[in-house]
């Protein structure tokens, strides 16, 4: 099996990525991942516009992981400030857990700290989300005690089936 490769998305990409996340966690597809988050949320997690405002701003990126030109993986990384933020990670769902979202993760953390010269980055995860929780907590991730709510009534973030969404601020400080 080839190495990952790594590289940011482009206009040309924007299907392939809405594809990738709306499978990592909305629907059926996505129940063959542990990221899923079709227990609790319906509708759209990102659509084709929202994907092309990402790709242009500016000290913005959507990074792919890929294999030999297959699109494995995706993460939005921008530069807010002193701090790197990540979101929108994804990973096809029948390869979770094979190490492809620890290497993508690793690449957006490199971006920010030797591209934009952060000092840390942060990311949102809907706080029910334990098992998520965790795996961002031993990738040295902490709980910042700041929650955001969640925007219910805004369709472009999904669907609710339940009224405690929240989302709980995380940071890694790079050393």
């Amino acid at each position: 099996m080839s190495a990952l490769q790594f590289r940011a998305a482009g206009e040309l990409d924007v299907a392939a990525i809405v594809a990738l996340v709306e499978s990592a966690y909305r629907g059926d597809a996505s129940r063959q991942g542990w990221t899923t988050e079709a227990d609790f949320l319906d509708g759209q997690r990102i659509d084709a516009a929202g994907v092309r405002e990402l790709i242009g701003k500016p000290e913005s990126h959507v990074l792919l992981a890929e294999r030999d030109g297959d699109l494995l993986g995706c993460v939005h990384v921008e530069r807010i400030d002193e701090r790197g933020y990540f979101g929108m990670f994804s990973v096809r769902a029948t390869l979770q857990g094979g190490g492809v979202g620890a290497a993508l993760l690793h690449e957006a953390e490199r971006v920010v700290r030797a591209e934009w010269g952060c000092t840390r980055m942060i990311c949102t995860v809907i706080s029910i989300r334990g098992e998520l929780i965790a795996w961002y907590q031993r990738r040295g991730y902490r709980g910042s005690g700041q929650f955001k709510p969640f925007p219910y009534g805004d369709a472009r973030f999904g669907l609710p089936k339940r009224d405690d969404l929240q989302f709980e601020v995380f940071v890694k400080e790079f050393h």
